[in-house]
């Protein structure tokens, strides 16, 4: 399985963080965003990366954090086919997953600190997709209106 992760500056250990998990389930994992808190880095263009990687299959999936995940969250859905969600707490991780089919979870580090978002990120990876109407209503979101 392979993951494409990123943050900000805003975002460094939770993405750290996140690696480290994503490293102990075996995942291949491939970085993006700055290496310290002093390299300014704007969050869309990390957030355009992740969810060109998810978009081209070279990723299954992808990580994002910033200070609140919104702003990544908000770049990565303009992207056909991704569906990012801010995950806060453990229904929303669940739920993304399992009702949404996510792709893509968005973390605010300012938000949640990185200890939370690795516990979260756990939830996110362990709910499986349920199908059903639930993909009825996925395959809904990932039309485009022309």
């Amino acid at each position: 399985m392979r993951a494409m992760i990123g943050s900000d500056h805003a975002g460094i250990d939770g993405r750290n963080a996140v690696a480290a998990v994503l490293a102990d389930r075996g995942w291949e994992i491939q970085h993006l965003g700055p290496s310290n808190v002093d390299e300014k880095t704007d969050y869309p263009d990390v957030a355009h990366d992740v969810a060109a990687g998810v978009t081209s299959g070279d990723a299954e999936i992808g990580i994002l954090v910033c200070g609140t995940g919104q702003g990544m969250a908000m770049t990565a859905n303009k992207y056909c086919g991704i569906r990012a969600a801010v995950i806060t707490d453990a229904f929303t991780a669940e739920m993304a997953r399992g009702h949404n089919d996510a792709n893509v979870a968005c973390f605010g580090e300012r938000v949640l600190g990185a200890d939370k978002i690795t516990e979260l990120l756990g939830v996110f990876l362990d709910t499986p997709f349920e199908g059903g109407r639930h993909g009825d209503r996925v395959n809904k979101i990932d039309r485009v209106p022309g």
